[in-house]
C-alpha cells in the first residue's frame, strides 16, 4: 500500500511549511491526482487518517481532486480528455494518442490553515 508513504511525504512537506506559521493548525490539505496515477482513493483517505495521528494535520480534511486523462492530437492538433483508459484514440479523428498532457500528477495543490490567536 503506497498510499501510507504518499501520506507521509505530505506529513512532512505540510509540517516544514507550518514551521513559518507557529501556533496555526492545518485544516485542509489539497491534492492533484492524475487518473493514471495509481493511487486509490479511499486507501489514501484511509491512511491519511492513520497517519496524521499525533502530527500537526491530526483533524484535518484531505481533499483529493482526481484530473482527467487530457491528450494532444497530432491528427487533428487539438487537446482531448479520453473517455475511457481502454482506448487511447481521440475521440475527434480516431488517431492513436502518444502525447499526455494530463493524468499522472501527484501534487500538493494548497494547504488551508487556521491562525490561534495567542493567549496572554
Amino acid at each position: 500500500m503506497h498510499e501510507l508513504s504518499i501520506v507521509a511525504s505530505i506529513v512532512d512537506s505540510v509540517t516544514e511549511t507550518m514551521a513559518a506559521y507557529p501556533g496555526s493548525r492545518v485544516k485542509e490539505v489539497r491534492l492533484r491526482i492524475g487518473a493514471l496515477a495509481s493511487v486509490i482513493e479511499d486507501s489514501l483517505q484511509f491512511c491519511y487518517g492513520l497517519g496524521t495521528q499525533g502530527t500537526p494535520l491530526e483533524g484535518s480534511t484531505l481533499i483529493v481532486k482526481i484530473l482527467p486523462v487530457r491528450m494532444h492530437c497530432d491528427g487533428c492538433t487539438s487537446d482531448v480528455e479520453i473517455a475511457s483508459l481502454q482506448s487511447f484514440r481521440c475521440p475527434h479523428c480516431n488517431e492513436p494518442l502518444t502525447d499526455m498532457r494530463q493524468g499522472r500528477e501527484l501534487e500538493l495543490d494548497s494547504i488551508e490553515i487556521e491562525e490561534v490567536e495567542a493567549t496572554v
